[in-house]
C-alpha cells in the first residue's frame, strides 16, 4: 500500500460515473487501500430518490449508482458509530453557522462532518473535491486528513 488508506467522499463516485475524475484520483484509488462509508451510500441513494422516474435518463443513473454501491467490498464498508454521529452533529452546527448555510445545506454539512470524523477515527484520509467544507473542517479539527482534487471539466 502506497500511503494512508482512503475513504471516498460521495463526489468521488459521482465524478467517476460522469468521467470527471482526474487521472490522479484513479491512480490513488489503484494504489491505496480504498474504504467506503454508509454516508456515501445514503447520499447516492438519495440521488436516486429525487430523480424523476419518467425521465429517460433516470434508468442509466440508477444503474450506475447501483453498480457503484454493489462494487463496494463489504469488508471495506464502514458505518459511523454513536460517538462519531454525536461529535459530527456538533461540528456540523458550527460549520453551518460559520458558513451561514441555509436550512437545506445543513444536512449536507452533517454528512460531511460524519465522514470527516469517521475517517479520523479510523485513521483514513478523506478523498474529496469539496474544498470549501473540508478545508474549514481541517481548520476546526487539524488532526483530520484530507486529500483534495479538482474534477475535470
Amino acid at each position: 500500500m502506497a500511503g494512508q488508506p482512503l475513504i471516498l467522499d460521495t463526489c468521488v463516485y459521482i465524478d467517476q460515473m460522469q468521467a470527471r475524475a482526474p487521472v490522479l484520483v484513479e491512480q490513488l484509488i489503484d494504489t491505496r487501500q480504498v474504504n467506503h462509508s454508509t454516508v456515501a451510500i445514503q447520499e447516492l441513494m438519495h440521488t436516486i430518490g429525487v430523480l424523476d422516474p419518467d425521465d429517460p435518463r433516470t434508468a442509466a443513473v440508477v444503474e450506475a449508482v447501483t453498480g457503484s454501491i454493489q462494487a463496494m467490498p463489504e469488508h471495506r464498508l464502514f458505518t459511523p458509530d454513536a460517538e462519531v454521529l454525536g461529535r459530527a452533529a456538533l461540528l456540523a452546527g458550527i460549520l453551518s453557522r460559520l458558513q451561514s448555510y441555509a436550512r437545506d445545506s445543513r444536512l449536507k454539512a452533517l454528512q460531511d462532518c460524519v465522514l470527516f470524523l469517521q475517517a479520523q477515527k479510523l485513521g483514513f484520509a478523506v478523498l474529496t473535491a469539496n474544498l470549501a467544507d473540508f478545508d474549514l473542517l481541517l481548520q476546526l479539527v487539524p488532526t483530520g486528513r484530507v486529500l483534495f482534487y479538482r474534477a475535470c471539466a
